[in-house]
């Protein structure tokens, strides 16, 4: 059967057709694969061919080349590298030839097929000649050719790094898409290729944006694309814009007036999808502004890096009103429909950056808005003026906001109750909530929550939770927030405590309405409960107890439930773990303090019994609430967990082999933690397994990169559990910790999110070390650390010189180094004497300001003097 017919199989309505073609189409693959790729890309270069089949076959080629999982990924690119020269560039001229088809579908298949090997071969310095081919008389080409060409230079740009493409290159691809950007061009599809092609350049046009005419040459055509008559053309273009603000912000001055004047008339006059991105442009220039000011502290040096322009500030008389007009253009129904985004949300959203970025200087501008449409007959303006003053209460002083505050709580506690518009009585909800995140709470010097509304906040806003599901969520989530400003009142009275009682019964009433299912109510009335019973006091300490039964009769109802749908078993599986977290929240809460903690004892072994059935109706995969919960009982029970253990152990190994939700093996590799933190030596019996897990995880390139530094430190938990008995895994994890050591000391050429997770990396080495240093403490066998010291000490060298650290890993490393001289003492006294770390990266960390450094150096300056002058 020829492969065309396969490919239109492939996409029968009829299950078994489709079944039998997709087992025929991989079976080809598996058995000839040069054959199976040369044919799909001849099918998709062949004009004469249906186009479903052309696009599948596209789409196959696309699927043989690149996998979402990293390991995967790598897998096929070393397959295509590895392939015949000779088939490969049969395939790629196919590829280049299909760029000319008629068919629209065929051209942009190809275009990022093209693009995928690419991204596989430059980096190799494979097929050079590529852009060089798509380039050469693109000007002369027929305008459906034209457009295809700048589509693939668009998706290579997205695929390739900048480093592999030579500044020639790069030149040479920018002058054709801007010349296709600009306004000569007659083909409209030609300009939309190019712009979007633009957008996926700019990374590449570091060197291009540094000289003045060719940068004012892309911003003049960017800002031309924004009038066109095609709105899609426009939202391209206000794409760029957005994506050049945040690339090159530093270089927007002399831009910055004439494109706030093109934003504006986009945000009041354009297309939503086009003033969408036009508002965006002023939220990622306060994004940049916010994170500027907040890296410098406010304080700006004359000589400081990156200068803030403070481009918000001087748009602010413009821009406030221009935002302040978008909150009145709201949709009917947004409030039910969680993924909605539309004017108004944007707005609001971007005023929300604006206040963050100014402070106190927005107040005025926004106020006389407020004031002006609060009390209008029409909703829209009631709820414009309330989403207005929601907005900016993140950013300005308390100092500004408090007495506003104070004048609005009343009228807005009114509203919540009173207005007849579902839509009002959400955003007042909300910015009740924001009142309670921003302004109240022990750093807040004027209390808005006074003894004196207390009673009347609580009152209105448990009312509100029997509203319609989005208005009972918000007035959770306000709630939520009220709670937590009451957290550091420790042992002390809250002004909640009266009414905890009934704070308790209004949200378990929540959880049990018949609509909770809706607007995340019930998960939001569950988080607002753990809130409340984690920041509540001794006081009502025995209120939570008569909880704690209540809630594992609940997650015991959940567990007799059977013959679920699909849909049932999920909904199932997120009450389960709302319930497990309720109980972790309350174990940590009545487990930890002495005078509760025997009384709530009675029931640890019923919640152990729940905990490990919910495990069971499970098949595969371990519930991460669960684990959590059980986490914080160990915690709580100390040695006396090692009872459940034997029956609980096989669940923690399930957890740990869960390589495909990564999420389920970290957590567990955090309880693991726990458990040895809790049963120290008692562990002893369990440690074979674990390790075994453990190792195998490290090992395994299935596993996602960030579980990986937990599982270190995981080693030093173990270790300080059960000290010289780790003698036996020292062989498989000292290599391990020791490869690890090596790439980690240089995060080399790294971005910010590589630096990031080098550091946790780092860290997690650390940690481990550190355990099994303390683990050997006083055991007549430390000298079998001996040998590992060189390393260490060459480890903490090579931070110390790579100047990268953050400050977490500088305290742990400096913590490391006093306890190797510690457990080693002066055996190792000479090696330390020539570490750098001992000495001068010891003097920096001595002299630091922050106290956890300085703390951790004095105690390795006082270990290491001694096994230095011993």
């Amino acid at each position: 059967m020829e492969v065309t017919q396969i490919l239109l199989n492939a996409q029968s309505v009829d299950g078994t057709v489709r079944k039998s073609a997709e087992e025929t189409l991989k079976q080809f693959q598996d058995q000839d694969l040069p054959g199976f790729l040369l044919a799909l890309s001849g099918e998709l270069a062949n004009n004469e061919k249906p186009v479903d089949s052309r696009k599948l076959a596209g789409l196959i080629l696309k699927n043989t080349l690149d996998a979402k999982e990293q390991h995967r990924k790598f897998e096929l690119v070393q397959r295509w590298l590895a392939l015949d020269p000779a088939v490969k560039n049969q395939i790629k001229a196919c590829l280049l030839q299909t760029l000319s088809s008629p068919v629209p579908d065929a051209r942009s298949t190809a275009s990022q097929v093209i693009a995928k090997i690419a991204g596989i071969e430059l980096p190799h310095n494979q097929w050079p000649e590529l852009i060089g081919s798509l380039l050469s008389n693109i000007h002369q080409l027929p305008p459906h050719v034209k457009q295809a060409t700048l589509e693939t230079l668009g998706y290579l740009c997205e695929e390739v790094s900048p480093d592999v493409v030579d500044q020639d290159q790069v030149n040479k691809i920018l002058t054709a898409v801007v010349q296709g950007m600009s306004s000569t061009e007659v083909n409209a599809d030609v300009r939309l290729a190019a712009t979007r092609a633009l957008y996926n350049a700019l990374g590449f046009a570091q060197a291009n944006f540094t000289n003045d005419m060719e940068r004012d040459y892309i911003m003049r055509v960017v800002c031309e694309a924004t009038l066109s008559p095609e709105v899609k053309l426009r939202q391209a273009a206000f794409e760029c814009l957005v994506s050049i603000s945040s690339t090159y912000y530093e270089k927007l001055s002399s831009y910055i007036h004439d494109i706030f004047n093109i934003t504006a008339k986009a945000v009041r006059e354009d297309e939503e999808p086009v003033a969408l991105q036009a508002i965006e442009f002023w939220s990622s220039i306060c994004d940049e502004e916010i994170d500027i000011l907040d890296e410098y502290g406010g304080e700006f040096s004359g000589d400081s890096v990156i200068p803030c322009f403070y481009f918000i500030k001087q748009a602010l008389p413009a821009l406030v009103p221009m935002l302040l007009e978008t909150l009145l253009k709201q949709e009917e129904d947004q409030d039910q429909d969680e993924g909605a985004w539309n004017l108004a949300m944007a707005g609001g959203t971007c005023l929300g950056l604006v206040a963050r970025t100014v402070g106190d200087d927005i107040v005025p501008l926004v106020m006389p808005f407020i004031e002006e449409n609060i009390t209008k007959p029409d909703w829209r303006c009631r709820e414009a003026a309330t989403y207005g003053f929601g907005s900016i209460l993140e950013g300005p002083s308390p100092d500004k906001l408090t007495p506003i505050v104070n004048v609005a709580l009343n009228f807005m506690l009114t509203a919540l109750t009173k207005d007849p518009n579902n839509h009002v009585k959400d955003t007042t909800a909300w910015t009740l909530g924001r009142i309670f995140e921003f302004l109240h709470g022990s750093t807040v010097e004027t209390p808005i929550i006074t003894p004196a509304n207390c009673q009347q906040i609580l009152t209105v806003l448990l009312q509100s939770m029997k509203d319609v599901p989005n208005v009972a969520e918000k007035a959770c989530g306000a709630l939520y927030f009220l709670a937590q400003g009451y957290e550091d009142a420790g042992s002390s009275s809250s002004p909640l405590s009266p009414f905890f009682q009934d704070i308790v019964q209004a949200l378990l009433a929540v959880t049990h309405r018949d609509d909770a299912g809706e607007s995340r109510l019930r998960t939001a009335a569950y988080e607002t409960l753990n809130e409340v019973v984690r920041c509540s006091t001794e006081e009502t300490a025995p209120t939570v107890m008569q909880l704690v039964p209540v809630i594992m009769m609940e997650l015991n109802q959940t567990l007799e439930a059977h013959k679920l749908s699909s849909e049932e078993r999920e909904k199932q599986n997120e009450l389960q773990g709302l319930l497990c977290g309720c109980l972790q929240v309350m174990i940590q809460k009545l487990g930890t303090s002495e005078s509760t903690k025997y009384v709530f004892m009675q029931y640890a072994d019923q919640m152990m019994g729940l905990f490990l059935r919910v495990f069971e109706c499970r098949s595969a995969t371990v519930h991460e609430e669960a684990m959590l919960a059980i986490g914080a009982l160990a915690y709580a029970t100390g040695a006396d967990f090692v009872k459940y253990m034997s029956e609980f152990y096989r669940y923690l190994e399930m957890g740990l082999q869960n390589f495909e939700e990564y999420q389920v093996c970290a957590i567990t590799v955090g309880v693991v933690g726990d458990i040895c933190r809790a049963l120290e030596d008692k562990v002893l019996p369990f440690c074979d397994g674990i390790m075994t897990q453990l190792l195998k995880d490290l090992s395994s390139n299935q596993l996602h990169r960030s579980v990986k530094p937990p599982i270190f430190s995981c080693f030093g938990d173990i270790a300080l559990a059960i000290g010289e008995h780790f003698e036996k895994y020292l062989i498989y994890a000292m290599p391990m910790l020791q490869s690890a050591a090596e790439l980690s000391a240089r995060a080399t050429g790294a971005d910010d999110e590589m630096l990031e997770y080098t550091n946790l990396l780092r860290n997690g080495i650390l940690e481990a070390y550190s355990g099994i240093f303390q683990g050997f403490k006083n055991s007549p066998k430390t000298q079998l650390l001996m040998p590992y010291a060189p390393h260490i000490l060459q480890f903490l060298d090579s931070l110390y010189m790579e100047k990268d650290m953050d400050d977490v890993v500088t305290k742990t490393a400096i913590g490391l180094l006093g306890d190797l001289a510690d457990t080693l003492g002066t055996n190792a006294g000479l090696l330390i004497s020539q570490s750098v770390a001992s000495r001068n990266f010891l003097n920096e960390c001595l002299s630091s300001d922050d106290h956890l450094i300085k703390e951790s150096a004095d105690w390795a300056q006082l270990t290491v003097s001694r096994a230095i002058s011993g």
